[in-house]
């Protein structure tokens, strides 16, 4: 519980690095050096990994090539058995590059989407919570193209993230929506769109690797980005290398393998409502380091947003002692 906490505020704090580092950088080079050092940070356990493998299969390499050569052969049968468009569609989605590079061009562009819209309105705890609606986004996205089965509160959820928003953004009309928010409702919905991607096609996928290959594509794509933009500025990295560090190894490598090492020993909905904490601490540390300040009517809405990703994570059944048998 500890450890999922500590990613909740790792994660929140960010935000603060995130707007820091738009002083004297763009969004695609200030990424691309971030995902960088993101995936640098997770080799060590790559390696480690790797050689834990290797021990287990020096100690038992006689039983694992029977299931190897047992695999192959069904394997081969299932070709046999089902040849055409679906055989194909199968053996993609279960090729970890393949799902790697998918996860990393959708982090990609909701890493960028989301920094431009930190860029547009310098807010940590405003990004934090118009962020944090990807939480409540998912159960909508599996309903609407996976046919999983929603229950009332996410109705409830959404109303009350949808009146926040209100609250928060539209000040003055809806002509007071900035496309800083706008951004980042995009960026929620493609994070969103993220997690599902690695719900159904990750499974079957190493989630360290998953992880470093989709920064490596995120790092790659923003690399290719910045080039072509001409926004690579060494200096401006230098003077913002505090945030970078911060954003690379603590958000990036360190908050996800806490995140790892977490979800092993707490159930997914108590992890799931500790983690939804980031939006939080994102208005705390941009209170603390960039003294930002809402208005009651702001910090009502970001409320509002928090109870309603807070209430998307409730069960879609009754609990048992309210259910009727």
């Amino acid at each position: 519980m500890l450890a999922l906490l500590l990613t909740a505020l790792i994660w929140g704090f960010a935000f603060v690095a995130q707007v820091q580092g738009m002083d004297s950088m763009s969004p695609l080079f200030f990424n691309a050096c971030r995902f960088t050092l993101g995936a640098l940070s997770l080799v060590p356990i790559l390696i480690w990994q790797r050689g834990g493998k290797d021990r287990d299969e020096r100690q038992g390499s006689d039983v694992a090539e029977d299931v190897a050569a047992q695999s192959s052969a069904d394997v081969s049968d299932l070709v046999h058995d089902h040849q055409g468009p679906m055989s194909f569609w199968q053996s993609l989605v279960a090729n970890p590059v393949f799902v790697s590079v998918l996860c990393g061009t959708i982090l990609f562009t909701a890493s960028t989407l989301q920094q431009y819209g930190i860029l547009y309105g310098k807010s940590a705890g405003r990004a934090g919570f118009l962020t944090a609606l990807y939480i409540v986004m998912v159960p909508l996205l599996a309903f609407v193209f996976l046919r999983r089965r929603i229950g009332l509160p996410v109705f409830v959820a959404v109303a009350m993230s949808v009146v926040g928003f209100y609250l928060l953004c539209i000040t003055d009309g809806f002509g007071s929506i900035g496309l800083a928010d706008i951004l980042l409702v995009f960026t929620a919905a493609l994070f969103a769109a993220h997690i599902l991607v690695i719900d159904e096609l990750g499974a079957k996928v190493d989630a360290i690797v998953l992880s470093f290959g989709q920064f490596c594509t995120t790092a790659v794509l923003s690399w290719a980005g910045s080039l072509m933009e001409g926004s690579v500025d060494w200096t401006g990295a230098a003077h913002s290398w505090m945030p970078i560090v911060y954003a690379g190894i603590g958000s990036v490598g360190i908050a996800y393998t806490l995140q790892v090492v977490g979800q092993q020993w707490v159930p997914p909905t108590r992890a799931s409502l500790l983690m939804s904490l980031e939006s939080f601490f994102s208005a705390v540390g941009g209170a603390i380091f960039l003294g930002e300040v809402m208005t009651p009517r702001g910090y009502l809405g970001c409320t509002l947003i928090f109870l309603g990703t807070l209430l998307a994570q409730a069960p879609a059944k009754l609990p048992k002692f309210l259910r009727k048998d």
